[in-house]
């Protein structure tokens, strides 16, 4: 039932969301302002909910898991500011970009924590195999923590272009567009792409 009622809100949220931004236009700072505090109060309210009803352990569980998710979420901010300005996003497009990408790495998160669950479950080797893809994840981001990200070096934005016809101009807030009756991706999707695949990793 928690869990039921967990996801029922998140689904409620990601709507009203979805609603309240459903036409395009540059978010102001106070607006801005207004709906992270909304996001940051709905957070720690579902950890006072845990905390009330499952004790201070499972509480302070979820505030720590809740801390460390925010402060990768902050260091996300930076790196979506440099896709952005790389593909010079127009700022009414950005939250429609951000918002479907987050839906993607929902979906995409999801689909990896069962697949893991059932691979631990069969396979309890698999634990160490997941140990040291995240030493070595680790490892690497200490010895590239002073590096810039440069989209135009990005493997999958590379692919991604080379697999699909991609336009090199906006279509207002559309992913596809048709070039000469041809069904043509926009630099929105391309952008979308690049998102989910930071939010995921």
């Amino acid at each position: 039932i928690a869990w039921v009622a967990l996801i029922a809100l998140v689904l409620v949220m990601l709507a009203v969301d979805l609603v309240m931004h459903r036409d395009a236009h540059v978010i102001s700072l106070r607006e801005a302002g207004v709906w992270s505090a909304i996001w940051v109060a709905m957070g720690l309210a579902v950890g006072a909910v845990i905390w009330g009803v499952y004790g201070s352990e499972y509480g302070l569980q979820y505030y720590a898991g809740y801390v460390i998710e925010k402060s990768l979420a902050v260091d996300n901010v930076f790196v979506w500011a440099v896709i952005f300005g790389y593909f010079a996003v127009p700022r009414a497009y950005q939250h429609r970009v951000l918002f479907y990408g987050v839906i993607g790495a929902l979906i995409f998160r999801a689909i990896f924590i069962a697949l893991g669950s059932v691979l631990i479950a069969s396979f309890a080797w698999v634990l160490y195999v997941f140990g040291a893809f995240l030493i070595l994840t680790g490892i690497r981001m200490l010895r590239q923590r002073d590096d810039h990200i440069d989209p135009s070096k990005s493997r999958t934005l590379r692919l991604f272009r080379r697999l699909v016809p991609t336009t090199d101009e906006y279509d207002g807030a559309r992913f596809l567009t048709r070039r000469n009756g041809i069904l043509m991706a926009t630099p929105l999707l391309a952008v979308l792409v690049v998102v989910v695949l930071v939010v995921v990793v």
